[in-house]
């Protein structure tokens, strides 16, 4: 993995010297991706977690109708913006001269954006023609992603401090 992780750190060098080029300080190089990460997760992600839930258990229908609705614009947003997040922290370690693939933060944040995309795939196909199961399983593998993305943050502060 070391020679794979290389290779993207040597393919991503020239987006990271013209970032660095800017002229961007220090701890915002080393500390902007997890505090704009932290606020996606704790404040997108958790919300659209619990308008998830919410409109799954509400026994309301107009609570659950308008939770559900939440969700589903928030969900994405929350994909996408991890996504975006994701590619930034491995930026920020380029920047840093540290290697990309040897740390369980890349791979929990890997996991992590594949799950989505996934868990978002599973929504886009109508949940298989609205069957029970694949609704349950969208909503236990976003509870599963947010519980990784705890973990992810733990893995991160760690990298963070060691750097």
């Amino acid at each position: 993995m070391t020679d794979l992780g290389d290779k993207l750190s040597n393919l991503l060098q020239p987006i990271a010297d013209w970032f660095g080029s800017l002229g961007v300080p220090e701890p915002i190089v080393h500390w902007g991706h997890p505090a704009m990460m932290g606020i996606v997760v704790v404040v997108l992600g958790s919300y659209a977690a619990y308008a998830g839930w919410r409109g799954r258990l509400a026994e309301d229908k107009d609570i659950a109708l308008k939770n559900r609705a939440d969700h589903r614009k928030l969900a994405p947003l929350m994909t996408l913006f991890i996504t975006l997040g994701y590619t930034g922290g491995i930026l920020s370690l380029v920047m840093q001269g540290e290697p990309i693939m040897e740390s369980p933060h890349f791979w929990t944040g890997s996991a992590a954006v594949l799950l989505l995309w996934s868990n978002g795939l599973i929504s886009l196909s109508g949940f298989g023609g609205n069957k029970p199961a694949l609704r349950m399983t969208h909503a236990y593998l976003g509870t599963l992603i947010m519980l990784l993305l705890v973990v992810h943050a733990a893995f991160g502060l760690k990298l963070g401090l060691s750097i």
